[in-house]
């Protein structure tokens, strides 16, 4: 029970980090990041282009979903110009992924210090500052917690059971990375905790790259829940994140055991692999439709336009 417990708290700590680098980041460059959203945004490419961008700044797809759809509920974007920028937020999310590959464990002390003392300081943009680099500080020390946990959890029978079950079962993995992240709201710390057991030693690598696709899916939820009371427009632009998961995960799931086959190619550690997939998997998905952004949106109109 105790490491069910400290597993949780790792996945809490995992958010508090990446929740407080957003609001970090946010409040450095949240004026222009509006402005970007809403003058970027005239052809399916600049969209996908200040999406992705906007995405890996801020560091959540989630976020850039939520602002975006906000400003569809304001009237000052139409759902059209927000089709480029669902492309881009796929793309910019897997820099978190890449992030939390990298490993800085000897400076996680001095982070977190420094970003705590900068925090309690009262300029803006050295407590800015300051939520960054605690942030990072806490994001880290949560992957090294999953790492560390894993083999414990794993000793309490039913979730051992759990893991050798999805190891033998690709649409249960899907089910469980949809599921979980649907619950955290954070397609990265599902996929961190893959991370964890995947360096442990205990996932297959296989059964990590589902689980990560259903991460895709799951995390829609955030822009399903915005888009509530926010106007038709917002519903479709969530629903058009909704359909460009689902195409994407539909399209990878054949791929599989070819992508990991070939991991090897990408890198020597089985948490990078699946970073690197990652990527793979979202730059493909966007440049795949990017071409058909407009029949895209067209579609969405087709199958929610009356509903939404």
């Amino acid at each position: 029970m105790l490491y069910i417990i400290l597993f949780v708290l790792c996945i809490l700590l995992f958010i508090f980090g990446m929740t407080i680098i957003r609001f970090g980041l946010f409040n450095l460059s949240a004026e222009k990041l509006r402005t970007w959203l809403i003058k970027l945004t005239r052809t399916p490419l600049k969209g996908m282009v200040t999406g992705t961008f906007i995405t890996a700044l801020l560091q959540s797809s989630s976020a850039v979903m939520v602002i975006t759809i906000g400003l569809i509920s304001a009237r000052i974007m139409t759902f059209p110009q927000s089709i480029g920028i669902i492309l881009g937020t796929n793309i910019g999310t897997t820099f978190k992924t890449e992030l939390i590959t990298f490993d800085i464990d000897a400076i996680l002390a001095p982070l977190a210090i420094l970003g705590a003392f900068l925090i309690i300081l009262k300029n803006r943009k050295a407590r800015s500052i300051g939520m960054l680099l605690f942030g990072i500080a806490s994001v880290f020390t949560a992957m090294k917690g999953f790492e560390l946990l894993a083999h414990p959890l794993t000793s309490l029978s039913y979730i051992n059971k759990y893991i050798l079950l999805i190891n033998d079962h690709i649409f249960l993995s899907l089910l469980t990375g949809t599921f979980i992240t649907a619950i955290i709201q954070s397609s990265t710390a599902m996929t961190g905790i893959a991370m964890g057991f995947l360096t442990a030693g205990l996932l297959q690598l296989d059964a990590g790259i589902a689980i990560m696709l259903g991460a895709n899916i799951g995390t829609c939820i955030t822009a399903i829940i915005a888009s509530i009371g926010g106007g038709k427009e917002s519903r479709l632009a969530a629903y058009a994140h909704v359909w460009l998961n689902v195409f994407g995960v539909a399209l990878f799931i054949p791929l599989i055991p070819y992508l990991t086959e070939h991991a090897d190619l990408l890198a020597s550690h089985k948490d990078v692999q699946l970073a690197h997939i990652s990527v793979i998997f979202n730059v493909a998905t966007s440049i795949i439709v990017l071409p058909f952004a407009t029949k895209f949106g067209e579609m969405i109109l087709y199958l929610h336009g009356k509903k939404a």
